[in-house]
C-alpha cells in the first residue's frame, strides 16, 4: 500500500532546499508553452517546451512573508503533485483540503487546468454543479484584488459572467497573460465530463486567448479569502 504523507509549512520554515525539489517538480511536469506564447511573453516562451520555475520565483512571487502557505504530499517518499505520475488519485484535493483554516470561508481557485476546479469543489466541500455563478459574479474581482499574488490580483476577468458582451464562449474565466498549451487540460475537461454551464470549456487556442478557469466558493464556518494556483 502506497505511504501518502501531507505536510503543512508556513512561508517563513519552507527550505531552499523544498523549494528546488518543488521548482523541479514544476518545471519537469506541469505543462508546454502554447502556440502564441513567444508573441505575446517573450522569445524564450517557445511553443512546445515546457513552462519552467524557478526557486527564486516561487518564493517571491508565490509565498508573500506572514501570509500564505506550502502545503505538499509526498507517496513512498517521491513529492507527488504534480507529478504526471500521480494524477488522478485525489492528491490534490488532499492537499487543498491541508490549508483550509479556521475562520476562512471563502475559497476561490485560478488555474489553466480543469482538475483544480474539480479538486478544489471536492475539497471545500461544494460539489461543482452546485457552485453559484452569482456569488462569483459579485464576488470575483473583489477577492482577486485582495490577494497577495501578483498575477492573480491583477488577472483580467473574462466570461459572459462578468459582461454580456463577451463573445467569447467563455462563462468565467481569467485571463492571466500565461500563455501555456491547453491540449492536456481540454482533454481532461472531456474526460471528466465537466458540466459547460460553469464555463469550463472554452475556445482558447481558436482566440488565441490565454484563460484560466476561475471557481470561487463559500465554505461553511470559514470567513476569509485565499487563492491558490
Amino acid at each position: 500500500m502506497d505511504m501518502k504523507v501531507y505536510e503543512g509549512f508556513r512561508s517563513d520554515e519552507v527550505t531552499d532546499e523544498m523549494l528546488d525539489e518543488a521548482a523541479k517538480l514544476f518545471s519537469e511536469n506541469y505543462g508546454v508553452w502554447g502556440e502564441h506564447a513567444a508573441e505575446r511573453t517573450g522569445k524564450f516562451a517557445k511553443a512546445g517546451r515546457p513552462v519552467r520555475l524557478s526557486k527564486e520565483r516561487l518564493r517571491n512571487e508565490y509565498l508573500p512573508d506572514k501570509i500564505s502557505s506550502y502545503v505538499r504530499v509526498t507517496v513512498n517518499g517521491h513529492l507527488a503533485v504534480v507529478h504526471q505520475g500521480y494524477r488522478e488519485r485525489g492528491l490534490a484535493a488532499g492537499l487543498l483540503d491541508e490549508i483550509r483554516l479556521d475562520g476562512d470561508d471563502v475559497y476561490g481557485v485560478m488555474s489553466s487546468h480543469p482538475a483544480a476546479c474539480l479538486a478544489a469543489s471536492r475539497a471545500y466541500k461544494r460539489p461543482i454543479d452546485t457552485a453559484s455563478l452569482d456569488f462569483m459574479k459579485d464576488n470575483a474581482q473583489s477577492i482577486m484584488k485582495a490577494s497577495p499574488v501578483g498575477y492573480v490580483r491583477d488577472a483580467k476577468l473574462r466570461g459572459s459572467l462578468f459582461g454580456s458582451e463577451d463573445s467569447s464562449g467563455l462563462v468565467s474565466s481569467v485571463d492571466t497573460g500565461f500563455f501555456v498549451d491547453h491540449e492536456e487540460p481540454l482533454q481532461a475537461l472531456a474526460w471528466q465530463g465537466v458540466v459547460p454551464d460553469l464555463g469550463l470549456v472554452h475556445r482558447a487556442g481558436m482566440l488565441g486567448l490565454e484563460p484560466k478557469y476561475e471557481l470561487q466558493m463559500p465554505y461553511k464556518r470559514r470567513d476569509n479569502a485565499i487563492f491558490f494556483d
